[in-house]
């Protein structure tokens, strides 16, 4: 099925209900194919494990975050 860019977007639900369906869709600008809408592949169904990079990480300075000190901006802008 070949439709225009406007008719795509007046139809957007009943295009994705067609690809559902296994009917290739593509949208074309000025009767140029410009793309084309393929359904997703099924999920794997893996559920994301948090916590993977336990351990892994090591923080060199706890402190990091807060701002230098006045002799640290010197030493650092010296070393440039």
């Amino acid at each position: 099925m070949k439709v225009s860019v406007a008719d795509a977007k007046n139809k957007l639900p009943e295009l994705i209900k067609a690809v559902e369906d296994g009917r290739p869709v593509t949208i074309c600008r000025r009767g140029v194919p410009v793309v084309d809408i393929v359904r997703t592949k099924k999920p794997t169904g893996k559920k994301r494990m948090l916590g993977t990079l336990k351990g892994k990480i090591h923080v060199l300075d706890p402190n990091w975050w807060k701002p230098m000190t006045k002799h640290e901006v010197e030493d650092f802008l010296v070393s440039r």
